[in-house]
C-alpha cells in the first residue's frame, strides 16, 4: 500500500464515555498517518452528536453501513467483548482491516476462529495490546537483549487489577460469561508484556478464588454478585528457563500497587507504577548492575517515544504508540503491531491459567 493516509471508521463512539471517545479517538487526531471518516453508535443521535463533538464527517446508527462504506480502509472495533466476534466478522468479509481491542473474543474458540478468517481472507487484523508499545516496556525489552541483566534468573510481579467497584456501564465484566474479568483485560494486557520482553511460559500452575462475592455499582449504589475471579495468582516457568511468579488482586493497595522485578547474573530491573494495568500509568524504571550497591532510576531515552509532540496524555498515548505501528505495518509491510495470532497466543496462556486453577495441574500453552 502507497504512503497515503489510513482513513479510519470506529464502531462503539459515545460523545460522553468509553474507551473510543477517552483513548482511540484523541490517538487518532493527533498522528497524521490517520484520518477518522466515519463512526458509528447505537442511536443516531448518539452518533450524530459525536461527529459534531469530534469534527468526523461520516456517522451511522449501524454497524453494516459503516464496513461496506468506501471512505474506510481500516475498521476499529471497541465495543463490549460479545460483540467482538460479530462485528470482526462483518468487518473482514467486508474486505476491511481490523483493529479490534483486547480481548478479541469471548474465550480462546472465538480468537481462533477470529484469527483464522483474517488468515484465511489474508487480510490485515490487529488488537488493543498496546501494552507492547509502551515506551518503558521497548527500553526494558533492550535493556534485557543488551545484557543489563545477564542471563535473566526469575522475574516477579504483585500488582492491583482494579475493580473494586464499577459503574453500571462495566457492570458486565464481573461475570465470567463476558469474557471481560481483570485475568482477560488487565492481567492478560500486562502479563502480555511481561511475556513480551521475556518469552512465553513454557508451563505454568495457578490458583484463582473470587473473595468479593458481591461489588457496589458507583452510580446507583447497588450490588451485584461477581462470578470472576479477583485474585490470581501464577507461578511458572518460561522460556529460557526463567522462574516466574505474579500475583494480581482486585482493588487498591495502600501499599503496592504495581510491582515487576527482573533478576539476572549480573543485575537487576524494577518496574514500578501506581496499578496493575500499566497501559494507563506512568512507569518508573530503576536498574543496578555489576558493582552497583543500589538501583537507580533509568529515565526512558527519548527515541522510544514514536509519535509528535501533539501526542494526547494518559492512556491515550500509548494507543497513539500502537498506532504509529499499525501505520508502518500498513505502509512498509512490517510486522510490529500485536496481531490476531498474537491475540490467539494471550487468550491460549489465559486459558491455561484457567484450566490449571481448576484442575491443580501443570498446563502448557506454547503451539510448536
Amino acid at each position: 500500500m502507497e504512503n497515503k493516509t489510513i482513513r479510519v471508521g470506529i464502531i462503539g463512539v459515545d460523545v460522553n464515555r468509553g474507551w473510543a471517545s477517552m483513548a482511540h479517538i484523541p490517538a487518532l487526531q493527533s498522528l497524521p498517518q490517520f484520518k477518522i471518516t466515519a463512526l458509528s453508535s447505537r442511536t443516531k443521535e448518539k452518533a450524530t452528536a459525536a461527529g459534531e463533538k469530534f469534527g468526523i464527517e461520516h456517522t451511522f446508527d449501524n454497524d453494516h453501513d459503516l464496513v461496506t462504506s468506501r471512505e474506510i480502509d481500516l475498521v476499529v472495533i471497541t465495543v463490549k467483548v460479545p460483540y467482538h466476534k460479530e462485528l470482526v466478522t462483518a468487518a473482514l468479509h467486508a474486505g476491511k482491516k481490523v483493529y479490534c481491542e483486547w480481548p478479541l473474543g469471548n474465550g480462546l474458540e472465538e480468537a481462533v476462529m477470529l484469527d483464522e478468517l483474517a488468515r484465511e481472507k489474508n487480510i490485515y487484523a490487529v488488537t488493543g495490546l498496546q501494552t507492547q508499545s509502551i515506551p518503558a516496556i521497548n527500553y526494558i525489552r533492550d535493556l534485557i537483549k543488551e545484557g543489563y541483566v545477564g542471563e535473566v534468573l526469575s522475574t516477579s510481579m504483585i500488582a492491583s487489577g482494579g475493580f473494586a467497584e464499577v459503574d453500571q456501564a462495566n457492570a458486565y465484566t464481573m461475570d465470567q460469561k463476558n469474557g471481560a474479568s481483570m485475568l482477560s483485560i488487565v492481567l492478560g494486557a500486562t502479563v502480555h508484556a511481561v511475556c513480551y520482553c521475556l518469552g512465553e511460559f513454557k508451563e505454568l500452575t495457578a490458583v484463582t478464588a473470587t473473595q468479593r462475592k458481591n461489588i457496589v455499582i458507583a452510580d446507583t449504589g447497588t450490588s451485584i454478585p461477581v462470578t470472576i475471579a479477583d485474585q490470581i495468582s501464577i507461578s511458572g516457568i518460561m522460556e529460557n528457563e526463567v522462574i516466574a511468579a505474579i500475583h494480581f488482586r482486585a482493588g487498591a493497595s495502600r501499599g503496592t500497587n504495581f510491582l515487576w522485578e527482573i533478576n539476572g547474573t549480573e543485575g537487576n530491573l524494577q518496574i514500578t507504577a501506581d496499578g496493575g494495568h500499566i497501559g494507563f500509568y506512568p512507569v518508573t524504571i530503576k536498574g543496578g548492575k555489576g558493582t552497583d550497591k543500589v538501583m537507580a532510576e533509568l529515565p526512558v531515552p527519548e527515541e522510544y517515544n514514536w509519535v509528535n509532540d501533539e501526542a494526547p496524555k494518559g492512556p491515550a498515548f500509548h494507543v497513539a504508540q500502537h498506532y504509529t505501528r499499525v501505520a508502518k505495518d500498513i505502509h512498509e509491510g512490517t510486522k510490529l503491531c500485536s496481531t490476531f495470532e498474537d491475540a490467539v497466543v494471550r487468550h491460549r496462556m489465559i486459558n491455561a491459567i484457567e484450566t490449571a486453577a481448576a484442575s491443580g495441574t501443570k498446563q502448557s500453552y506454547l503451539v510448536f
